[in-house]
């Protein structure tokens, strides 16, 4: 009975953990850039079930099929599930819908490849293209961290650019074709598997990859939406929670068992 209480209160655990995650994804439906995360759950080691004070009949015909005994082993029955755990949180890095504004700033990245910009913490990575020109002529995201080029510099708007045009490839021209820098667009090798999220919709890498130039194309005027399906998550939501509760039932139905145990079985002996 105790190990049926411990089974059924990992299943809580789990299941717990789960509804974190999506109800983040949920908090997180219209954050520019915001990839959905996954919990993927993983199963204690099953334990095999041998049946108990039968060593008497184990060299009867009964156990004896055909030439195959069972020696000293008692029969074995049915496997008994140990439990659950949360094994990792995974992100899903699929390309989120593009949503048109219109505002030069605002780019969005068509395909593999993350912007670089500068915290406290360090240089790292985002999918959120919505970007502002500072009061002191900079580039910056929504958090006030410089947008960093192709080389890790900040990028300096002047005061008379009236126009401003940012390709495929990142290249930043204003008025009539005047360069003024090279946005930084990133991909690393092992692809999306080495990034690591953050927080404030900001990534950083897992180890030491090889960064190289992203294969993407960036988008002007553009931002890119989560990929987060509202619908998809909230069945989720729906699903979970009867796994939950249906756990806590077991837990109840355990916990009732233990009591006749100790106050009528106990009792009679």
């Amino acid at each position: 009975m105790w190990r049926g209480l411990y089974t059924a209160a990992t299943g809580m655990i789990t299941e717990s953990y789960r509804t974190d995650t999506i109800a983040n994804n949920l908090a997180n439906a219209n954050t520019t850039g915001f990839k959905r995360d996954d919990a993927v759950s993983k199963e204690f080691e099953p334990m095999l079930i041998h049946r108990i004070d039968d060593m008497s009949k184990i060299q009867r015909d009964v156990t004896t099929f055909k030439g195959f005994s069972l020696n000293n082993n008692a029969p074995v029955i049915g496997e008994l599930g140990m439990g659950s755990e949360v094994d990792e949180i995974v992100t899903d890095h699929s390309q989120g819908a593009f949503q048109s504004t219109g505002n030069p700033f605002d780019l969005a990245i068509s395909g593999e490849g993350y912007f670089m910009v500068d915290t406290p913490q360090g240089q790292r990575y985002t999918r959120d293209g919505n970007f502002y020109r500072s009061s002191t002529g900079r580039l910056v995201n929504v958090n006030g961290y410089n947008v960093l080029d192709d080389r890790g510099r900040p990028i300096d708007i002047p005061d008379e650019a009236t126009t401003i045009i940012v390709g495929p490839n990142g290249n930043i021209t204003m008025n009539d074709n005047v360069p003024v820098a090279q946005i930084g667009l990133f991909q690393f090798q092992g692809g999306d598997q080495v990034m690591m999220k953050q927080g404030d919709n900001l990534y950083r890498t897992n180890g030491n990859p090889r960064r190289m130039n992203a294969t993407g194309e960036i988008q002007q005027g553009m931002l890119e939406r989560s990929n987060t399906n509202v619908v998809s998550e909230m069945v989720n939501m729906i699903a979970n929670y009867r796994s939950y509760e249906a756990n806590s039932r077991a837990v109840v139905t355990q916990d009732t068992m233990l009591e006749k145990s100790v106050n009528e079985v106990g009792r009679n002996m």
